[in-house]
């Protein structure tokens, strides 16, 4: 299934897994400059979030997440919590 979103409408929009867990915010976009297609999400984890030992472990406080994991995208993301754990 293809998902179309506009990158201003998806910057600081929450990140939710499929089993409720709030992530964190959008902070960027990867984006693959020859296709145009979305790649990666840069996040800025939630300090609860299971995703903030990631972050701290990556040293920059941010982690990516592929965009494959995203399942819909309305006032929030919603990411596939078995994708996470294979990226």
């Amino acid at each position: 299934m293809v998902k179309y979103a506009i990158a201003r409408q998806l910057a600081g929009k929450r990140i939710i897994t499929t089993d409720g867990e709030e992530l964190g915010r959008i902070v960027d976009l990867y984006i693959n400059d020859v296709n145009g297609k979305i790649e990666r999400v840069l996040i800025e984890p939630n300090p609860d979030s299971s995703l903030a030992e990631r972050a701290e472990k990556e040293g920059a406080g941010l982690i990516t997440l592929p965009y494959s994991s995203v399942l819909d995208v309305k006032d929030v993301m919603v990411v596939d919590r078995r994708e996470l754990a294979t990226a």
